[in-house]
């Protein structure tokens, strides 16, 4: 986990896109918020993979929202009775249950539908907000970091240089 910590500061501090960080850890909410066993969270760690998206940023998202997934478990369920006993969607729920994909998908459990809706209500401004957290964070804490003056002398020295040389490779 604290490797995935400091790849995730690398990765605010390198030249990576702000939406990719932003979009790995709006993924890694989703799975975090719901229970890990799951169709859709296979689902989503394939896109993970598929899609250029920031590993670290990922998993650190899955494990700071599994501890928010667990803290909220009642509100998630809540949601998900609500949704399963609605009189307008019940006809719906019932025939979705006939197919074995929908059974596999776990939906008829109130905390894993709980979960997967706000996880999915919750998407685009995580996006939204952690590229403009990224983005800030690379203009403000990062510029005033680079002019510390140990940072300047850190800079300076030899090895940091071959350290460059060989990111550069």
């Amino acid at each position: 986990m604290l490797t995935q910590i400091l790849k995730l500061f690398i990765a605010l501090n390198s030249e990576d896109s702000p939406k990719q960080i932003a979009y790995a850890f709006a993924l890694g909410m989703i799975i975090g918020l719901t229970p890990l066993l799951s169709l859709h969270n296979l689902i989503i760690l394939f896109i993970a993979f598929l899609v250029r998206v920031h590993l670290g940023a990922f998993f650190v998202s899955f494990a700071l929202f599994a501890i928010v997934g667990e803290l909220a478990e009642q509100p998630f369920a809540q949601v998900g009775e609500y949704l399963l006993t609605m009189p307008a969607l019940e006809s719906m729920w019932q025939s979705l249950y006939q197919f074995t994909f929908f059974k596999l998908a776990h939906l008829h459990h109130t905390l894993t539908l709980g979960g997967l809706v706000i996880g999915l209500v919750l998407f685009f401004p995580i996006v939204y907000l952690i590229n403009y957290l990224v983005l800030e964070y690379r203009v403000h804490v990062m510029a005033y970091i680079l002019k510390l003056r140990v940072v300047q002398m850190l800079k300076s020295t030899r090895i940091f240089q071959m350290y460059e040389k060989l990111q550069g490779v």
